[in-house]
């Protein structure tokens, strides 16, 4: 196996961050992106959102972007999506993330970080009378 340069997904990594994806949507019924490279231009947040509004169902999904040169950490979430993950929830998994990022560990980052905002964006059961 060659190599994998610093802010690069191995194979393996990428196989482990589809399964991950995967059980997300699975648990929360929302759709999840990751995109892992240089955003373009000077505003991430910006390039981030328009990125998110090319997806299939923008207002269904949630764009992770990292760029590891920038060392920046975008999320962005669509309408329905924002009715059941709330800014602090995308702050810790985006603290979760960053963490992993900063010990050298993007596959792990980017794993744990979208478990954490599937577990959260989960509806909630509710109980009728």
């Amino acid at each position: 196996m060659a190599p994998v340069a610093a802010g690069e997904l191995s194979e393996t990594d990428r196989l482990s961050l589809d399964k991950a994806i995967r059980l997300a949507e699975q648990a929360c019924r929302f759709e999840f992106s990751v995109y892992v490279g240089p955003a373009e231009g000077d505003d991430t947040r910006a390039w981030a959102t328009r990125l998110h509004n090319r997806l299939v169902a923008p207002a269904r999904s949630v764009l992770v972007l990292v760029d590891p040169r920038r060392r920046v950490v975008e999320v962005v979430t669509g309408g329905d999506v924002r009715r059941h993950l709330t800014d602090a929830e995308v702050e810790l998994a985006v603290l979760a993330m960053s963490s992993e990022f900063a010990a050298g560990n993007l596959a792990t980052g980017l794993q744990r970080g979208i478990a954490m905002l599937a577990e959260h964006a989960r509806p909630q059961n509710t109980l009728h009378a």
